[in-house]
């Protein structure tokens, strides 16, 4: 009989052990999660895979492609996150569209890194990017202060952009 309460106890330190070893798991896997749908912050190495510059010194710049299996691709700008999104074999033999989680870029006014489906993205303006003309992005709610103040052709949404609307011209660094 006096086996009965320790078996009991050790019954019981189980199921607890395994019912706090569950929720530290879960935990583990939304922190795990949250890292990867979240923006990533450029380190003082990455590049630009269109153009070969560094990120980092323009964090008002700063676009991301996040793939679905956690790599990802930084640009110095909208401009050259199009021209690698609408051709991705072309600059990643190990990607296509269809493995694509997200899309980030900088709002212009707030200098938040945003999710590319939630602005407007502006052509033909008057701000310069890192290398020149660009495809400026900016929250829907003040696309028409900045065609006012910066002379916008046209205010496109991200699956409205086709290649045809990207900056050709670019500075030489």
């Amino acid at each position: 009989m006096k086996k009965k309460p320790f078996l009991m106890s050790a019954i019981t330190l189980g199921v607890f052990l395994s019912i706090f070893m569950v929720a530290e798991m879960a935990f583990a896997n939304d922190a795990l999660a949250e890292t990867l749908t979240g923006p990533l912050k450029p380190s003082s190495k990455d590049k630009c895979p269109v153009c070969g510059m560094l990120i980092s010194p323009f964090p008002q710049w700063n676009a991301q492609i996040i793939f679905k299996d956690g790599s990802y691709a930084f640009f110095d700008g909208p401009k050259d996150m199009f021209k690698y999104y609408l051709n991705v074999p072309k600059y990643d033999k190990l990607h296509t569209q269809s493995d694509i989680s997200e899309v980030y870029v900088t709002e212009y006014y707030s200098a938040k890194v945003t999710k590319a489906l939630d602005v407007t993205f502006v052509t033909g303006s008057d701000v310069m990017g890192p290398m020149g003309k660009e495809l400026v992005a900016v929250s829907n709610d003040k696309v028409k202060t900045f065609m006012a103040d910066h002379k916008g052709d046209k205010g496109l949404k991200f699956s409205e952009v086709t290649e045809a609307d990207i900056p050709g011209g670019h500075m030489h660094h």
